[in-house]
C-alpha cells in the first residue's frame, strides 16, 4: 500500500517508516500538515498516518481541511495522549481510527489493514475476485485455493488492482504505488508484473481477470458490466 506518514518527530518518523516498510508499503513522509491535505491532493495514498501534534497546523486542523476538500483517504490519528476528549475530538474532525503511542508494531499493521479494507468497501482481510483470493494480513495470494508464488513487486500490483478492481488504474498511478515516485524505472515495467501475474494466475488455473484499457490502463474486472471508474 501507498501511505502518507505525517510526523514532525524526526526519530518517530523514522520509527514507523521502518515498521511501515517492513511490512512492504511504500511511505511518503511530510512534518508539515499543510503539506500533507497538498499532497493528498495529488496523490492517491491507500491510508494517512497522522500526528495530531504537529508543528505548523494540529493534525486535527489538517483532518478537516481534508474532509472539507472532500478528500476521503482513511486517516488514522497517532496521539501520546491517552486523554479520552484528544481521541474524540480526531474521530470528530473526521479520522476513521487512533492509535496512542507508543504502540506495537503489529497493531499498527492491523489497523491500517482494517481501515483501508473499510475504505474499499471489503469487511474481511481476504479480498476475493473470481478465483483469486488476496490476503492482506498474510500478503499472500490463491487461486482456486491453490497459493501462488508472487515476489514483492508482483503483490503490489495484485494489491493495488484488487483493492481498487472494477476501477480503471493508469500506468503512471500503478508505478507511483509501487515505487513511490523515487527511482522509478520506466513505465513499461508495469506491462511486465501484469504480464507475469497473467501468467502465474492461468498456470493455477485462473481466467484471466486483468484487462488492458485503452489509453495506457489495467483494471482486474469482478464481474461483467461492472462500472468503470478512472482512477486520478
Amino acid at each position: 500500500m501507498h501511505i502518507l506518514l505525517v510526523e514532525d518527530n524526526p526519530a518517530t518518523a523514522r520509527s514507523v517508516q521502518l515498521i511501515l516498510a517492513a511490512d512492504g508499503h511504500n511511505v511518503s513522509l511530510t512534518a508539515s500538515g499543510e503539506e500533507a491535505v497538498e499532497l493528498a491532493e495529488i496523490y492517491e495514498y491507500d491510508a494517512i498516518l497522522m500526528d495530531l501534534d504537529l508543528e505548523d497546523i494540529t493534525g486535527a486542523e489538517a483532518l478537516r481541511e481534508l474532509r472539507l476538500k472532500k478528500i476521503g483517504i482513511p486517516v488514522i490519528m497517532l496521539t501520546g495522549s491517552v486523554d479520552v476528549d484528544s481521541k474524540v475530538s480526531a474521530l470528530a474532525a473526521g479520522a476513521d481510527d487512533y492509535v496512542t503511542k507508543p504502540f506495537h508494531k503489529a497493531e499498527l499493521s492491523a489497523r491500517i489493514n482494517a481501515v483501508v479494507r473499510r475504505s474499499r468497501g471489503h469487511v474481511d482481510s481476504v479480498i476475493r475476485t473470481g478465483p483469486i483470493a488476496l490476503n492482506l494480513n498474510t500478503r499472500s495470494a490463491e487461486v482456486n485455493g491453490q497459493p501462488i508464488h508472487l515476489t514483492p513487486s508482483e503483490y503490489k500490483m495484485l494489491e493495488l488492482l484488487s483493492l481498487r478492481k472494477n476501477t480503471v488504474l493508469t500506468k503512471e498511478a500503478c508505478l507511483n504505488h509501487l515505487y513511490n515516485g523515487l527511482q522509478e524505472p520506466e513505465i513499461k515495467i508495469i506491462d511486465v508484473f501484469i504480464c507475469k501475474l497473467r501468467k502465474k494466475i492461468a498456470a493455477a488455473g485462473g481466467e484471466n481477470l486483468i484487462e488492458t484499457v485503452w489509453g495506457g490502463g489495467y483494471m482486474l474486472r469482478d464481474k461483467p458490466g461492472a462500472q468503470d471508474r478512472l482512477a486520478a
